[in-house]
């Protein structure tokens, strides 16, 4: 009896260790119930959700849930939405609570969420969440964010802890992103329309790991007006290797 329940023992021990990292995605959708004959308010969310993994699937998933939250609450009291039913409801109440105030206006929100694995190695987890939000106004915003995240504890990468020398990465960088929008070398940053704060080179908010390489990405009114839209620049992994101190 004692041999048997140490098998059973090491057969859990083994299983539990043998189970990896993996997501599944989980869609969440609201409507308003205020009656309405185009451009209706609507949310739709489309989540990564970690598993397998209990720390590391937790760690991961509280900071996803933590950046869509916001993006898109409104609300007044963010303590009271703690998952991402609740969540929509939120937005969902936001708009009839805005449509109680003015009533004439015809326009809908909208907000559509979509999360998705960009790159996964053994060091490094990149998850790209790819938003639109309607509120109202000419138009609406549609961007990226990457969240990063070390894949053996899941805790999250800020952009400065990316690099062995972040200021010779963002010497490199400016170098290439000057050639590629031809933009002079001694020349103001600006100097040929960009946005970029306090006329100087920034790296982007937001940087992606992907299977073409690494991807600066300037999301719109980051560096470049709306009209303009986003800019961006790959640099292929054997080109910046030396910078990095995840693979």
């Amino acid at each position: 009896m004692k041999h048997y329940t140490f098998l059973v023992f090491l057969c859990l021990i083994f299983t539990s260790c043998s189970k990896e990292l993996s997501f599944e995605n989980e869609t969440f959708e609201e409507k308003s119930t205020i009656p309405c004959e185009s451009d209706c308010p609507k949310i739709t969310l489309d989540i990564p959700i970690a598993k397998n993994i209990p720390v590391v699937s937790d760690s991961i998933n509280k900071k996803v849930f933590n950046v869509i939250k916001e993006i898109i609450y409104f609300g007044e009291d963010s303590t009271k939405v703690n998952d991402y039913q609740s969540l929509s409801k939120s937005f969902i109440a936001s708009y009839e609570e805005m449509h109680k105030k003015f009533p004439h206006d015809t326009f809908g929100w909208e907000g559509k969420i979509t999360g998705n694995v960009e790159f996964e190695s053994e060091q490094i987890l990149n998850i790209k969440i790819d938003h639109y939000t309607f509120t109202g106004g000419a138009h609406g915003y549609q961007g990226y964010r990457s969240l990063l995240f070390n894949i053996k504890t899941g805790k999250f990468i800020f952009n400065e802890d990316l690099f062995k020398n972040e200021k010779e990465f963002k010497a490199f960088a400016e170098k290439e992103f000057r050639a590629k929008y031809h933009i002079p070398e001694k020349a103001n940053i600006n100097a040929t329309g960009l946005m970029f704060e306090n006329d100087k080179f920034q790296l982007p908010q937001n940087i992606f790991y992907t299977s073409q390489g690494l991807l600066l990405y300037y999301n719109s009114y980051e560096a470049a007006s709306y009209a303009d839209g986003p800019k961006e620049i790959v640099f292929p992994y054997d080109k910046v290797s030396k910078y990095l101190k995840f693979q």
